[in-house]
């Protein structure tokens, strides 16, 4: 199910394997009205047709503006010649200390638990959002609004 009728010239946000129908259905939403592509890295852990997802997604699904891999291995064999940067709890790097370029693809992990260590293993750059005290972590789809505003921004594509 892909679909290239648009040409996208910004960031991409990619969702690995994600588990939560309301939070993609919220993702979708944003990457629609930012003009953003996403990327969906299956399995996911829900069926489109889910009534949780349709409830959140509303009329942006139109699939013009969503990519979906079949697997990891397929996502990063297409992306050998761009940069992908992943958005993780584990990284030392913030956000705001990092020049995002054009045509990243910003990667986003699992809700439940991120990416596994292999896929830690294979992207150079990490990020993270600093929390304040002792707080874990955002939820995916306010993280994702965050870090495309910014990268949007830094490349003056708002």
């Amino acid at each position: 199910m892909t679909h290239n009728s648009l040409i996208f010239t910004g960031p991409k946000i990619a969702l690995f394997e994600p588990d939560i129908p309301q939070n993609t259905a919220a993702i979708i939403r944003t990457c629609a009205c930012l003009g953003a592509e996403l990327e969906i890295i299956e399995p996911c852990g829900f069926l489109l047709n889910d009534k949780r997802f349709k409830r959140v997604v509303m009329d942006y699904m139109d699939n013009k503006g969503i990519k979906f891999y079949q697997n990891f291995d397929r996502f990063y064999k297409d992306k050998k010649n761009h940069r992908i940067v992943l958005m993780t709890t584990k990284a030392s790097i913030s956000y705001t200390k990092f020049k995002f370029e054009k045509n990243d693809t910003i990667l986003f992990g699992r809700e439940s638990a991120g990416v596994p260590e292999k896929v830690h293993g294979l992207i150079k750059n990490k990020l993270k959002i600093p929390m304040k005290g002792n707080k874990r972590s955002l939820n995916v789809s306010s993280s994702v609004a965050i870090i495309l505003a910014e990268s949007l921004r830094q490349t003056n594509l708002i």
